[in-house]
């Protein structure tokens, strides 16, 4: 059923070179409609570092035209027949995946557990990528945004919406690998890089109870931000000795830096025995360099993890809610997008951007 026509408009890259400012908007075509999915009208997209690394073609050729955009939140605007627990007008939100086996052919055993972000037959980004109907994936920076049932979920009451959006990618990359290996009370949780996704995981790691949670950043420049944040202690890595001096002291670190060039040995030294390193970060720049001794001497373990389920979005929605968790973010006109971008790649962030139509 329908109650509201919007025509598909949105930010549109074109070409490499979009990423430098220079999106088009257009109309553009969305998947073709099947009764399993909701329309959105869109209030509020997060800018996202894969939104840059998309538009410029950083991690594989892009498919052009492309309208980026994983952090949605809007209104539903139309229901799809074989859809179950949605009215039109509920506040929902899309993240970075919007499509899986589940639900089409009998679904493979990753989303039958739940994990379907691991989705063994194919997993579909919410922009850039293909639908299991053939047609092409397009994200929020838009008016509008259709996406199957299955990866749409409602945003509670008491959570802002420009709070919500980055939640769903930056909020979401961190939280699950916090909550799979065990942050919480008796932990010592490290994080790496202190932007979009590092300041999520210093809320969450706070918010799930760890003991105590330690940020690593380059200089001092954002040591008053994380303790704001909650983190215990800001380390800059610029600093001589500051491995040597924190030594396996952490249970668990997780990694949002989106660059090879890590001084991996020193980062795992920070480890205590069967403490674990996570890799939530997408470099552009190569592959990582991981020094063998580091992993064998205190049976460390290294592992990564990618964005997380829709069940995995409602469970930490509800838990921002009840733990007030408020994320540092910046409202901007959707007609800034374009200078939005630049900025988010000139580091101006503090620590995400939420596109707002007005």
């Amino acid at each position: 059923m329908a109650a509201e026509q919007l025509s598909f408009q949105g930010w549109m890259g074109l070409d490499k070179d979009s990423a430098q400012g220079k999106m088009v908007w257009q109309s553009f075509e969305p998947k073709k409609w099947e009764e399993t999915d909701v329309d959105i009208k869109i209030s509020h997209c997060g800018i996202c570092g894969s939104d840059l690394h998309t538009l410029r073609s950083g991690w594989r050729p892009t498919r052009y035209p492309c309208c980026v955009g994983h952090e949605i939140i809007g209104t539903i605007i139309r229901i799809g027949t074989q859809t179950r627990g949605f009215q039109l007008g509920d506040r929902v939100g899309v993240g970075a995946q919007s499509d899986s086996c589940q639900g089409r052919f009998g679904p493979c055993d990753e989303c039958a557990a739940g994990r379907e972000q691991y989705c063994i037959k194919r997993f579909v980004g919410t922009y850039a990528g293909i639908h299991f109907n053939g047609d092409a994936s397009q994200g929020g920076y838009g008016l509008c945004n259709r996406s199957p049932a299955h990866f749409v979920v409602k945003i509670p009451p008491g959570l802002p919406s420009e709070h919500a959006a980055p939640m769903l990618c930056a909020g979401l990359t961190t939280y699950s690998p916090l909550k799979r290996h065990g942050a919480g009370p008796g932990k010592a949780i490290g994080v790496i890089g202190l932007g979009g996704l590092g300041h999520f995981a210093v809320l969450w790691a706070k918010a799930l109870g760890a003991d105590r949670v330690v940020a690593f950043s380059r200089t001092n420049d954002k040591r008053q931000d994380a303790l704001h944040l909650g983190a215990d202690e800001l380390v800059a890595t610029q600093t001589d000795g500051w491995a040597s001096q924190h030594q396996q002291t952490l249970d668990l670190i997780i990694s949002t830096v989106s660059s090879s060039k890590m001084p991996m040995g020193d980062y795992l030294s920070l480890l205590r025995r069967d403490g674990v390193f996570v890799q939530c970060g997408n470099p552009e720049d190569g592959s990582f360099q991981v020094p063998a001794p580091a992993l064998i001497s205190k049976r460390v373990k290294l592992t990564g993890s990618l964005i997380g389920s829709p069940g995995e979005i409602q469970e930490m929605l509800a838990l921002a809610v009840e733990k007030k968790v408020v994320p540092m973010v910046e409202v901007r006109s959707m007609k800034e997008a374009n200078s939005a971008i630049v900025d988010m790649e000139l580091g101006k962030a503090r620590y995400r951007y939420v596109l707002v139509n007005e």
